[in-house]
This record gives structure tokens, sequence and C-alpha cells, in this order.
């Protein structure tokens, strides 16, 4: 980190161990990223009145190339944040998941999710339970009524747009899950 680790307590008695804590899990971010400009980590708790029971917020702020990431956990939901150990411990895995993140971004890979594959129903063999689905690049999908989720399967018409899962069967692919998209009408 180009800039220091600060640190600062807030109705919180400073203490050695937990700096020493805190220095240590900061020093463990660069390994996310190697080009942390600084972090800031505030520990507060929520009254300084209360002995017992007393909930810890720890606040990390990092600067990176790009701006600032910030990550805590809230304390009102997580009767564990009675312990500012693990309040530490829960806010710095959620500023390493948003650098983990926030590396991806810059690198690119951003996890891109495809969209299922799609055909239209070729066949369809009411008496014995399954139907066909031809895909856009021509391969011929087996499917049973059990897999068609959002519909009827009596209702199902030869052209219906449909969005599918597949799998691999004993007879070759098959899809495990059959989505209609949009109406029931087949498109001509």
């Amino acid at each position: 980190m180009r800039i220091p680790l600060q640190v600062k307590f807030h109705n919180v008695d400073a203490s050695e161990a937990l700096e020493a804590k805190i220095r240590q899990k900061a020093k463990k971010l660069e390994r996310f990223d190697s080009e942390i400009l600084g972090c800031r980590v505030l520990v507060e708790a929520a009254h300084r009145k209360q002995r017992k029971g007393g909930l810890y917020t720890v606040k990390i702020l990092i600067t990176v190339r790009d701006g600032e990431l910030a990550a805590n956990r809230a304390s009102d939901l997580n009767h564990a944040h009675e312990d500012v150990y693990v309040a530490l411990r829960d806010s710095f895995n959620a500023a390493i998941r948003q650098l983990e993140d926030y590396s991806r971004q810059r690198k690119h890979d951003v996890k891109t999710h495809q969209p299922p594959p799609q055909g239209r129903v070729s066949e369809l063999y009411p008496e014995q339970d399954y139907g066909r689905i031809a895909t856009n690049e021509g391969r011929d999908i087996y499917f049973h009524r059990n897999s068609v989720v959002n519909a009827d399967f009596d209702k199902l018409t030869v052209g219906v747009l449909v969005r599918f899962e597949e799998a691999i069967g004993d007879n070759g692919p098959q899809a495990s899950t059959v989505k209609v998209a949009g109406k029931l009408q087949p498109n001509a």
C-alpha cells in the first residue's frame, strides 16, 4: 500500500492486539490486488455504555486506482458480532470478495451467464409422453412430458419457441428442463 494503513476506534477502547490483527488482515488484502493504494479501518460499537451484548461494526475503505471499495457487515443483524474479532473477520472477508470482483472487472474476466439454448418444438407424441426440439444450430433434442416446467405439455404445439437445459441421456442429448419462451402459439 502506498498510503499507510489508518485504524480508528469509535466507542471502543483501542487495543494493541486488535490493531495488530487489523494490520495482519490488511496486509493479506494485497494478495488479492497488488495495486491497493490505501486502506482505512473503523471499528465501532453501537453504544459505549453497554457492558454486554454490544454489537461491533467494522468498516473498511480500500482506495484503489479507480476509486474506493467499502466493506462492512451489518452488526444489527448478526449477534455473533458481539465479539469484535468476529465482526473484523466478516468485514475483511467481505473486503476480499469485493477486491476479487474488482480485480476480475479490471482484467475483463467478468463472469458471463450464457442464455439457455433455444429451439422450436418440431415433433410431439402426446400418447407416448415425449416430443422433440429442433435447435437453432440444427440439432434434434428429445424431451419428456415431465421436462416441461412452465406450461402444460398437452397444450404445446409444433413450432412453439422453447428454452431448455440439455443433458445426455441413454439415447443421446435430451432436454432436462423445457420452458416455453413467450406464448404457446407457434411463429409462422
